[in-house]
């Protein structure tokens, strides 16, 4: 069974075929969808979704893009919705240097609050990571203080920045990029520890190959785990296996 740990099915891009969605992932093998928030109004999209044969699990958080919206969350506000039992993690957080750097410090601000909270609550944190990889890694540093677990969703750094990554505490979120041809993530993850990484799709974003340009869905982490197989000389099987018991045991579930 395969799990997608980063999935946001409840946005508008799924609104006309959220059930075709649902059953294309369950015929993929994918019995596990984890759900990171864009802000905290984004729990009772997550908390609607159901289906017979997949598990959903919401996150609290504030992604920082919408930081540079003006969107923000009190750490009692934050802490009050993760606290939540069917609340398996905070995020997603992190940073986003793309767009623009003007909202550096307040995008910082919320990083160092969201670990916090995730400290508090004991519960893993989910990180947005885009042209901000320094200050990411020397952020989770700083707040690290032993306890402090997560996902770098959508790893796409070096071999270096992927082993300070695991130093730190972090696991490795193994998500389309890495199926692109010419894009080198592939030879980068050969070279670290599978039983650190966990398969996301960041659905509706990021298609892997060979569905690239595509909406993506859940069901598609399977051309992720299937090229992650080959690049670790295993099979389909033990790499649904390793990373499904790896996101269970993250996020705090019964293995």
């Amino acid at each position: 069974m395969l799990a997608d740990t980063h999935c946001h099915l409840y946005m508008d891009a799924f609104s006309d075929d959220l059930p075709a969605v649902l059953d294309r992932a369950v015929e993929a093998g994918v019995g596990h969808i984890f759900l990171p928030a864009l802000n905290l109004g984004s729990l009772p999209g997550m908390r609607a979704l159901e289906h017979p044969d997949i598990r959903f699990y919401p996150m609290a958080g504030v992604h920082p893009t919408e930081i540079n919206d003006g969107v923000r969350a009190g750490a009692d506000e934050l802490a009050e919705a993760c606290a939540a039992p069917d609340v398996v993690a905070v995020g997603e957080t992190g940073l986003d240097y793309h767009w623009d750097t003007d909202h550096k410090a307040a995008q910082q601000r919320s990083l160092r609050m969201h670990c916090e909270v995730a400290r508090a609550c004991g519960k893993p944190v989910v990180l947005h990571n885009r042209d901000s990889t320094d200050d990411l890694l020397d952020i989770i540093g700083e707040e690290q203080d032993g306890s402090l677990t997560g996902i770098w969703h959508c790893f796409n750094g070096s071999v270096e920045e992927g082993r300070r990554a695991l130093d730190l505490g972090l696991h490795l979120g193994i998500g389309g990029v890495f199926t692109f041809k010419n894009a080198g993530v592939d030879l980068t993850v050969s070279q670290l520890p599978l039983e650190r990484m966990v398969l996301e799709t960041d659905a509706p974003y990021l298609s892997p190959e060979p569905c690239r340009g595509e909406r993506n869905e859940p069901a598609f982490v399977r051309h992720t785990a299937e090229r992650l197989a080959q690049v670790k000389e295993t099979d389909l099987g033990e790499v649904a296996r390793r990373t499904t018991a790896t996101a269970l045991e993250l996020f705090g579930l019964q293995v």
